[in-house]
C-alpha cells in the first residue's frame, strides 16, 4: 500500500510506503476494485491463483486494516467488475467469478452496517437485461448508474472462451438510500464508441454543471487510444478532435478527473520496437 500527498503551502508530491499498519493485510491481487467512504478505503475481490472473495477495509486515520463481519447475501468473489459508491452504499455489478465464467449479478453493500443485498433490477422494456461481462465501466451520476461496454463469453463451456466485445449502454436507476428501480436501454444519438473492454470512464461536469461521461482507451483485439464523450442531458455521443501528442493506445489503465483535467496512468500498451 502506498500513499501520495501534497501540502497546500509546498506542493511537493512525495510517495511514501504505508508501513506498520495493523490488522489483517490483504494478500496480493489484481483486477480488484477500491472505493473510498470518508476515511475508509474499501477493497473487494480480485484475482490471485483463483478469485478472491474477501472484503477488506483500510482506515487511513488509524493505519489499520480490518475485515468487517459482513452479513446478508454475500457475493462470490469477482474480478474486473463494476464498483461504485453512492453515499455509504456500494454497488457491485458483473465481473469474472471464475476463469471464463462472467457474472451479470448486481449487489449492494450498506457500509453503515456491512450488509450485502442481492438486487433484482427490472429488465428494460425495450430489450434484455445486461449480459454477463467483465472489464466494463460502471459510473454513478446523480441517481443513476451508467454501464458501458465490456467483454462477454459466448461459449457455454467456460474453458472454451469465445470473446465478444460490447459497446452497449445501460442506465440503472437507483432508489433513494437502498435498492434499484430497473435497467433502461436509452436511445442515444450520434455514433457510439466501437466495442471494447478494460477501458475507463470518468464523469466531467462543465461550468454549467452538465455532466458528461468520458470513455477512453480499452481493448478490442488490439489496444485502443480513442476518446469519446457522452452528453448525459441529451444522450448524444461525440468523438472530439483532440490536439497535442496522444498517449500510446492502452487498456487496464486508470483515469481520474481532477478539476477540468483527466489524468491517465499506466496500463497495458502495445510493444513498441525501436
Amino acid at each position: 500500500l502506498w500513499e501520495s500527498g501534497a501540502k497546500m503551502a509546498a506542493p511537493i508530491l512525495k510517495w511514501k510506503r504505508v508501513t506498520n499498519s495493523s490488522g489483517p493485510v490483504p494478500r496480493p491481487r489484481h483486477g480488484h476494485r477500491a472505493v473510498s467512504i470518508k476515511e475508509l478505503m474499501v477493497v473487494f475481490g480480485g484475482g490471485n491463483e483463483g478469485i478472491v472473495d474477501e472484503l477488506h477495509v483500510y482506515n487511513s486515520a488509524t493505519n489499520q486494516w480490518f475485515i468487517p463481519a459482513v452479513r446478508g447475501d454475500i457475493p462470490a468473489g469477482c474480478a474486473a467488475y463494476g464498483f461504485v459508491c453512492d453515499g455509504t452504499r456500494l454497488l457491485v455489478f458483473g465481473g469474472m467469478v471464475e476463469y471464463g465464467k462472467y457474472s451479470n449479478e448486481l449487489y449492494e453493500l450498506q457500509a453503515s452496517r456491512w450488509e450485502w443485498k442481492k438486487l433484482k433490477a427490472k429488465a428494460p422494456k425495450n430489450g434484455p437485461a445486461p449480459c454477463a461481462r467483465l472489464g466494463h465501466c460502471f459510473s454513478v451520476i446523480d441517481n443513476k448508474c451508467y454501464l458501458f461496454g465490456g467483454l462477454a463469453n459466448d461459449s457455454e463451456d467456460p474453458k472454451n472462451n469465445i470473446p465478444r466485445y460490447l459497446n452497449d449502454l445501460y442506465i440503472l436507476e437507483l432508489k433513494q438510500g437502498s435498492g434499484v428501480a430497473g435497467w433502461d436501454i436509452p436511445v442515444t444519438y450520434g455514433s457510439p464508441p466501437p466495442p471494447r473492454e478494460s477501458h475507463t470512464a470518468v464523469v466531467y461536469r462543465s461550468k454549467d454543471k452538465k455532466a458528461k461521461l468520458v470513455i477512453y482507451g480499452g481493448m478490442s483485439g488490439c489496444r485502443l487510444g480513442d476518446l469519446w464523450i457522452l452528453d448525459i442531458a441529451t444522450l448524444t455521443w461525440n468523438k472530439p478532435e483532440v490536439a497535442g501528442v496522444p498517449p500510446l493506445p492502452r487498456s487496464l489503465h486508470s483515469a481520474t478527473m481532477i478539476g477540468s483535467k483527466m489524468y491517465v496512468f499506466g496500463g497495458w500498451v502495445p510493444l513498441v520496437l525501436e
